[in-house]
This record gives C-alpha cells, sequence and structure tokens, in this order.
C-alpha cells in the first residue's frame, strides 16, 4: 500500500502518574528528517525517538512533540533538618525566658526558619521514562501510519484512473498511425496527379515515398514503452515499500516518450491526445512528490 508523505497523528496515556501526549505530523520531504519538542527532563530520548521513527519512515520532515504533566508521580522530596529545628526552638526559648516574651512558637513559626526543611530532586528512572513514552509514540505512530495510509489511498486511486486516461491515448495513437500514413499516400498520389495533369502516375515511386514517410512518423516503439512503464507503474502502486523516487523515474520516462510521439506524428488529432496525456503525466507528477 502506497503512502503519503503528509500526515499527522496523537497518542495520549497516563502511565506511572505521568500525563504523557505525543503529537507527530510531517510533510514532504526528500528524504528522513527528524526533530523534536520536548521536555528538559526528556531530552535523553530524542535520539531513540528518531530511531524508532526511522524505523517505520522511510522519508518525509517528522516532527515529534511531547507534552508531559505530572499527576502523581513525585519528583521531588521534602525532609525537616529535626536538629536544626530543635536549636532553634531552645534559642528562641531560651530568648523568650530571659526577656519575659510570650511563648507564642507554633508550627507556622517553624516554617519560617531558615533551613529548616530540605528539599531533595529524586532521581529519575529513565528506563521507565522512556518505556512510558515510547508506548505513547507507538500509539501516536499507529494512527500517523494510517492517516498516511488513507491519504495514500485516495492518491493510488487517482493515479490509476490517470494511468486508464493515457493507455487509452496510447491506444489511440497506435490506430491513428495507420490512418495517417494511408491519408499521406493519398494526399501524396492526388498531388502527383495535379502535378502531371492525367499522365500516368508511378504507383512504386508512391509506395516508396509512403514507406518512408511511415517510417519517420513510426511511433511504435513509443507506444511498446510506455505500455510497459503503465504496467510497471501499476505494479509498483501495489507495492507495500517505499516507491516515490522510483515512480518519479517512471513519470519521467512516460513525459518522454509521450514527446517523442509529439514530435514524430504531424497529426491534429495525435496532438490533441499527446497535449491531454502530458497534462495527465504531468498530474501524476504533482501526486506521486506525495508519495513516500
Amino acid at each position: 500500500m502506497i503512502k503519503s508523505m503528509t500526515g499527522f497523528g496523537r497518542g495520549h496515556e497516563v502511565l506511572n502518574g505521568r500525563d504523557i501526549t505525543v503529537e507527530i505530523r510531517s510533510v514532504n520531504h526528500r528524504y528522513y528528517e527528524f526533530s523534536s519538542k520536548l521536555p528538559r527532563a526528556y531530552t535523553f530520548t530524542e535520539e531513540k525517538l528518531k530511531s524508532l521513527l526511522q524505523g517505520k519512515i522511510s522519508r518525509g520532515k517528522v516532527e515529534v512533540a511531547v507534552l508531559v504533566q505530572n499527576v502523581t508521580a513525585v519528583s521531588e522530596k521534602i525532609t525537616a533538618n529535626k536538629e536544626v529545628i530543635s536549636e532553634y526552638i531552645t534559642a528562641l526559648r531560651e530568648i523568650q525566658g530571659e526577656l519575659n516574651l510570650t511563648d507564642d512558637l507554633a508550627l507556622s513559626s517553624v516554617l519560617r526558619l531558615p533551613d529548616a526543611f530540605t528539599v531533595v530532586k529524586e532521581e529519575a528512572d529513565e528506563e521507565q521514562m522512556w518505556a512510558d513514552l515510547k508506548t505513547v509514540t507507538e500509539e501516536a505512530l499507529a494512527n500517523f501510519i494510517a492517516m498516511r495510509e488513507n491519504e495514500g489511498a485516495r492518491m493510488k486511486a487517482d493515479i490509476s484512473g490517470r494511468l486508464d486516461t493515457i493507455e487509452k491515448n496510447v491506444a489511440f495513437v497506435e490506430e491513428r498511425s495507420p490512418v495517417i500514413v494511408e491519408n499521406y499516400r493519398k494526399r501524396l498520389y492526388d498531388k502527383m496527379c495535379e502535378v502531371l495533369q492525367g499522365k500516368d502516375v508511378d504507383e512504386n515511386r508512391i509506395l516508396l515515398e509512403a514507406g518512408i514517410f511511415s517510417e519517420k512518423t513510426a511511433v511504435d516503439e513509443e507506444t511498446v514503452r510506455l505500455r510497459s512503464h503503465i504496467a510497471q507503474f501499476r505494479e509498483m502502486l501495489e507495492s507495500t515499500e517505499p516507491i516515490g523516487r522510483k515512480l518519479d523515474f517512471l513519470v519521467q520516462e512516460m513525459n518522454r516518450e509521450t514527446n517523442t510521439i509529439g514530435s514524430k506524428v504531424q497529426d491534429i488529432e495525435v496532438t490533441k491526445v499527446v497535449v491531454e496525456q502530458k497534462a495527465e503525466i504531468e498530474k501524476i507528477r504533482e501526486q506521486i512528490q506525495n508519495i513516500e
């Protein structure tokens, strides 16, 4: 199944006390290009994310945005410095006795004492953080790929229809070629009759000239190659591998054969078909610019 290079996917889970959201979006690009927006605590996962996505995405400019909010996970631990608090209380009560002050010492007073509490940042479990992030990223990636495949299916249907049109045009050129030669022979015969004014016309000379004309305007090789390119194109559209670059090459070849037919065959009906065919090929080219 062909895939578009444009896509978006979102994943969201609450795991181990963390609310994690991952969004993946991409646009056209000749190669695989990765960028990310990560919380500071998750910057260590950037290369892992890049490798994870690269295993599923071969082309496109891909951006991953990660948002993490702590729900119940604790990242800091607060401890009371009991010895320091005890020293403060002893000193305060000594001053209270000496100066006859009212003893209004309360818990709120302790909270304001310098160095009474220590805030310790707990060491993060990076393995668990990555495992949780990977789970959510894989969910986002599945949605992202599904969107790419859906868009790819629409593109495939459009391209297939245009290939049908091109194939009909090729068949028309093949049927028209003998008619063009016969019309040339008749015009040549009429012209020679006019010039010779009723005298005997050399039929062999006319046949020879018509044969030379036929050789010059023969497009059998071009139509055979076009049919071959169309068959290869359809076969590739069924491939599960990335095919964007291969299709681009085939489109160039189809355009080359069409131009050759247009230059060889000076016939108004064929010219119309060539113009239509070049328009169809250009529309296919625009589509495949977005195929992975």
